[in-house]
């Protein structure tokens, strides 16, 4: 791998850590500030991706391409992620919720429509693992994350439709105490986005078994895979605990966009192998 393309990975690795940094950190912009940034970083990313994964990309062999096709439907919503930067997390007040509604609804407009890329990624690649004799695990993987799916677009649904909406209604009629029916529906979702959460990051595990199994990934990156995705799966079921750092851990590991941040680093590293080993996948 040359200077140029560990620059351009290193910068890619960099994406997710720094856009959630930014959003954390410098909360909500107004869309005329962030927007102009992140249609450059577009740009700039897009134009990383197909340096990365060029060999992939323009090589003959339709095994490279079908590893490129799989690694884009992976990345790609990434750069529709990046985009929450500017957005910052979810408001806290419904007065928030009703002044940013239309950037809500497509926050998690975008949210659904990741996770359908990269589910499609998922299933293309367990059959890839199927092809090169892998047994067990990619079928652990795809079940896993087509269980998660449909609960992750309800969950989205639930944040981007019926809260915005909901809150709209509360505001418009100066309803001070929330409705016993809300309450219920935000329990209800409270367990759901646990189990979707769960479900992605036990997928992720699972088919970073099944690339260690086929000999793709090295041990070492994969006990690093394995371990994240495990403790972001018991992160995300644990039950409310009165301990700050857990309270934290909790909450940033259920972040919509964060099971999907180790599938992003894994699609890099797809690509980032057919430079090395241009022969991996055959």
């Amino acid at each position: 791998m040359t200077n140029r393309q560990a620059l351009i990975r290193f910068y890619l690795t960099l994406v997710p850590f720094l856009a959630a940094a930014i959003a954390l950190g410098l909360g909500h912009s107004k869309p005329q500030h962030y927007l102009p940034i992140w249609l450059v970083h577009t740009v700039m990313m897009a134009s990383a991706v197909w340096h990365l994964g060029k060999n992939c990309f323009k090589n003959p062999n339709p095994e490279q391409k079908q590893i490129g096709t799989i690694a884009l439907l992976v990345i790609i919503p990434w750069i529709g992620f990046t985009s929450f930067a500017g957005m910052g997390p979810p408001p806290t007040s419904i007065p928030e919720w009703v002044a940013t509604a239309t950037e809500q609804r497509l926050r998690y407009a975008l949210l659904i429509a990741g996770g359908i890329l990269i589910t499609i990624g998922f299933t293309l690649l367990a059959n890839k693992l199927r092809q090169h004799g892998e047994r067990h695990y990619w079928l652990l993987g795809l079940l896993g994350i087509t269980i998660a799916l449909p609960l992750f677009i309800a969950n989205m649904a639930y944040w981007g439709s019926f809260l915005v909406e909901s809150f709209t209604n509360f505001s418009a009629a100066s309803i001070a105490k929330r409705p016993d029916w809300y309450l219920a529906m935000r329990a209800l979702f409270t367990w759901i986005s646990g189990i979707e959460v769960a479900l992605f990051y036990l997928s992720t595990a699972a088919f970073v078994l099944a690339l260690q199994s086929v000999g793709w990934f090295k041990p070492r990156a994969c006990l690093l895979y394995k371990l994240f995705s495990l403790v972001g799966a018991l992160l995300s079921i644990l039950p409310s605990i009165s301990f700050e750092p857990i309270e934290i851990a909790t909450y940033l590991v259920s972040i919509p966009a964060f099971p999907f941040i180790l599938p992003y680093l894994m699609a890099l590293n797809l690509l980032n192998l057919s430079n090395r080993f241009p022969d991996t996948y055959q």
